[in-house]
């Protein structure tokens, strides 16, 4: 009888433990810029990585500038286009980049500011590229299929006249600059951001083009253990680094509107599991390996970690910045790490976030 009372007593402690609302206490909490919404538009790329360099140039020089996204997305289409063609339609023309693309942009073109280049025209308040796309991707379909039209001609055309025409100079803060120089005074070097991943399927710490639909500029990636991975992450926001995410939000306990990301043990728990804790599944890196290989881990979409919190329970969460507007808790999502283990496809980030030995073990 004693026994019974014991472990029914157990039972209802560890059930307690895991059936709170959420209480969350800030560990780390860095300086970004504010939520916006990237509208009805694939480029979650390019708002989250420009709010990545946006904390980056705060990080490196105090300035707070509000970048604009759509300059790189307008750098960014002819090469899409460019690797559409060159593959004879062989490969994918969409809307969706990663962060590296936007790295390759700035390197090519520079930064300016949203206030030189919105990517709006007209009384448009809010971004909406599916007819962009499609017009593009109709151009360069007739180019594969015939070869009879001036298909650069034409895609540049249509980015003109859906985001506006490329600028060369332009002023800010009463200074004439040109993108390049502009770039030079936010002291973003491109060549010092690193992109690090975590698979199975390749040797640990070698470098290699990460073969998901989005990587159409054949970015590669350096491969760390799932626990380097974290703990990459962990030392760069106690340093003062933000980080870049590319990862999967399809699953059901990814909630926007609830400000939540989480793995529960038990999947009967799911829709209990964006208001009240509950006890997560061990991620090991044999179960994210299978998880990307069976399609359940897929890029969806890229996001920006600003900060560390942890619940009632002492369980960490990722402070991460969205895309999608003011929702939930102002546009942030606080992303377990067990989700973070799981569900990460990449991070960008400075070199001077790694730990020194793995820098090293990646030379």
């Amino acid at each position: 009888m004693k026994r019974y009372i014991l472990l029914s007593f157990i039972c209802l402690f560890s059930i307690s433990i895991f059936s709170q609302d959420y209480e969350f206490k800030t560990v780390v909490d860095l300086d970004a810029t504010d939520v916006i919404s990237q509208g009805q538009t694939g480029t979650c790329w390019s708002f989250s990585t420009s709010s990545f360099l946006e904390s980056e140039i705060i990080r490196l020089t105090g300035k707070r500038i509000d970048l604009s996204e759509m300059y790189t997305v307008r750098q960014t289409y002819p090469k899409k286009a460019w690797n559409y063609v060159m593959r004879q339609g062989k490969a994918q023309f969409s809307e969706g980049g990663l962060a590296h693309d936007v790295l390759n942009s700035v390197a090519d073109h520079g930064l300016v500011p949203l206030s030189a280049y919105s990517g709006l025209k007209g009384d448009a308040k809010m971004h909406n590229h599916s007819k962009m796309v499609k017009d593009i991707k109709a151009v360069l379909t007739d180019y594969i299929k015939e070869s009879k039209t001036d298909w650069k001609q034409k895609t540049n055309a249509i980015l003109d006249e859906a985001l506006g025409e490329n600028i060369t100079s332009f002023t800010y803060d009463g200074v004439e600059y040109t993108p390049l120089s502009f770039l030079k005074m936010t002291k973003i070097k491109p060549e010092n951001y690193v992109n690090l991943t975590s698979f199975t399927h390749k040797p640990l710490y070698s470098n290699f083009v990460l073969n998901i639909p989005d990587n159409f500029s054949n970015g590669s990636f350096d491969n760390v253990s799932l626990d380097e991975l974290i703990g990459t992450i962990d030392n760069a926001l106690k340093n003062g680094f933000t980080v870049e995410l590319d990862c999967d939000v399809s699953e059901k306990t990814f909630s926007a509107k609830n400000s939540i990301a989480v793995v529960p043990h038990n999947k009967e728990e799911n829709e209990r599991a964006l208001k009240n804790t509950v006890k997560e599944l061990d991620i090991t890196p044999e179960l994210r390996q299978q998880e990307f290989e069976n399609y359940n881990t897929t890029d969806d979409h890229l996001m920006h970690i600003t900060g560390l919190v942890k619940d009632q329970n002492g369980t960490k969460y990722y402070k991460v910045k969205n895309s999608w507007g003011k929702i939930g808790n102002g546009g942030y999502i606080y992303m377990s790490e067990a989700y973070m283990r799981l569900k990460t496809i990449s991070i960008t980030l400075h070199k001077d976030a790694l730990k020194t030995d793995l820098a090293k073990k990646l030379n």
